[in-house]
């Protein structure tokens, strides 16, 4: 009787907490219905997206639909992406008011040929670079296509974002990682730009020997996704400049007259934004192709007085980098044909970003050519960051120089290029001093309808010693994408790296800080995993699951002392 009784109540005080459990998460559901919050416990905070994601994702009007051509079947490091790619866009569709849709789609799977290639074609168009996977197999190596990136598209506006940022010397389980960083970026900045209708406007400056439409016509295709891309001659004309948010100086040849240089000042002195691209050596490479050797002379464009007001100094000098870029060089002669070789080309040197800011963290390698050196001048009230430099083997030549082709004959060697991490570009942030300042008469300073600055609003301005790394090749009469070597084939940064410096310049929602955003790549010590790899193999499959039978017997003995009493 007293079994039955204790059987009874023991079933009672179950029946009780399940009662109990069952309500309780019904109201932790009602609650959650209500009241929204997600906990990240990664160590990394991974899955906690930034207050700028979430404002402007929740500020959505309509739907925005995102298809990402990251399906198929994969490496283990392509599939991490994609299942990164796939957890990020759920976590921006759970802020977005049900307003971001997204498919994942494979660009292979279409068995016509004809629409496939059709297909590669657009992607391409759209700026997304394909990278071709390896794959052994008992018929031989089987190479396979992968595009991974998405078009986010939003009314009739549609806009290609590169998923896979390639890196040049990584190792690729850490490019794979700084992809992953880089995901929230990279979308959410692809959604702002497509569903922003008033797009801020920039200016190519003319009328100084600067590169032309077509030389630039990559990069001004690419800005004309975000910005409205115009080109302008200042022509002395005060005002000129006023209604753009950024300029781009872009390898003017000739002096600048002290008119033009008045109202970029004043233009800077107003808040607007300045890109200086800037050679201060002229190098013929005709002459250098045809003699093997030229005289690079210093370029005077009456702009030093102005930059080094504003605090910088431009050197008349050539950077040489044994990191650097190729070019075929004759080498002999078979029969009566030249035999080409490509080889290092010590002034074209390919700088690999050191800094962790947001427009060059996780660069790819931006190709220079004859570029030169600079140093920052303290100025008070402006703060400068490094943007890019030369790697830890350079050296300088200064004006006038000796370029010899010659000096590929013989193997680099580093001692003959002690010099490292010179400086070739800087962005410099805080209010200015206007060059123009105890410099002008009386009459134009205190003239109302000039309305001249002294000081000026807090803005910034990048200054690269190198007008070559926003310049595109021109195959056949059509440009050729930024940065794409047309001796390798090779992509570098210069693409990426002018619009990283545009977004930041124009920036106002403070996004581009979601680039430094880092997640610890963990991984496995090789050495170790071979020596041991049976070992972690027993500790990391057998022992989990013995520990969960032993715990289960345990359990099931302890129940049936329990109950026999």
């Amino acid at each position: 009787m007293v079994k039955q009784e204790k059987k009874i109540n023991l079933r009672s005080r179950a029946l009780t907490q399940l009662v109990l459990l069952t309500g309780i998460v019904l109201m932790l559901n009602f609650i959650g219905s209500i009241w929204f919050t997600r906990i990240d416990l990664t160590g990394d905070k991974r899955f906690t997206l930034s207050e700028q994601s979430r404002k402007i994702v929740g500020n959505l009007k309509d739907v925005v639909y995102i298809k990402v051509y990251l399906e198929g079947d994969f490496s283990p490091g392509f599939t991490r992406l994609k299942e990164s790619t796939r957890e990020m866009l759920d976590e921006l569709r759970t802020y977005s008011k049900g307003n971001l849709e997204y498919e994942f789609i494979d660009p292979a799977a279409n068995t016509d040929e004809t629409e496939r290639d059709k297909l590669y074609a657009q992607l391409y168009q759209k700026g997304i670079q394909p990278t071709t996977l390896e794959e052994r197999t008992a018929e031989g190596v089987n190479r396979k296509y992968i595009w991974p990136g998405a078009i986010i598209s939003f009314s009739n506006q549609e806009l290609g974002v590169q998923l896979l940022k390639d890196q040049i010397g990584l190792q690729p389980e850490v490019m794979l990682n700084n992809s992953i960083q880089n995901l929230e970026y990279e979308i959410v900045n692809g959604i702002s730009k497509v569903t922003n209708p008033l797009q801020p406007a920039i200016a190519f400056i003319s009328g100084h020997g600067e590169l032309n439409e077509m030389q630039t016509a990559d990069i001004s295709m690419t800005l004309k996704n975000s910005y409205v891309v115009e080109r302008l001659a200042i022509d002395g004309k005060l005002g000129a400049l006023d209604k753009y948010k950024a300029v781009i100086i872009a390898k003017p040849d000739s002096a600048f007259n002290e008119k033009d240089k008045f109202i970029l000042d004043q233009y800077i002195m107003k808040g607007g934004k300045v890109v200086w691209l800037l050679d201060q050596m002229q190098v013929s490479m005709d002459s250098l192709s045809g003699k093997g050797e030229t005289m690079a002379l210093a370029r005077q464009l009456n702009l030093d007085d102005m930059l080094f007001r504003y605090g910088v100094r431009l050197n008349y000098d050539l950077v040489q980098d044994i990191v650097s870029a190729l070019i075929p060089v004759v080498t002999g002669t078979i029969g009566n044909t030249p035999k080409q070789q490509l080889m290092p080309w010590y002034y074209f040197p390919l700088m690999n970003p050191y800094s962790k800011h947001p427009i060059v963290n996780n660069l790819n390698a931006v190709r220079a050519q004859f570029i030169s050196t600079m140093d920052t001048i303290a100025v008070q009230g402006v703060e400068k960051s490094v943007l890019l430099t030369s790697s830890r083997y350079s050296r300088i030549s200064t004006a006038p120089a000796r370029v010899s082709l010659g000096i590929m004959e013989f193997k680099p060697d580093p001692s003959m290029f002690p010099q490292s991490f010179l400086l070739t570009g800087v962005l410099m942030e805080g209010e200015f001093t206007s060059n123009f300042k105890n410099r002008i008469p009386p009459v134009i300073a205190q003239d109302t309808a000039i309305g001249f600055k002294e000081k000026s609003k807090k803005t910034a301005m990048v200054v690269v010693s190198d007008g070559d790394i926003i310049r595109n090749d021109i195959a056949k009469g059509n440009p050729v994408p930024l940065g794409v070597d047309k001796y390798t084939g090779a992509t570098y940064g210069n693409k990426a790296f002018m619009q990283n410096v545009m977004d930041y310049l124009c920036d106002d929602s403070g996004l581009m800080v979601v680039r430094n955003k880092e997640f610890r790549l963990r991984l496995l010590d090789p050495a170790i995993l071979d020596e041991s790899k049976l070992t972690l193999q027993v500790v990391n499959t057998v022992v989990p699951v013995s520990l969960i039978l032993l715990f289960g017997i345990v359990k099931m003995y302890l129940r049936r002392r329990r109950y026999a009493a």
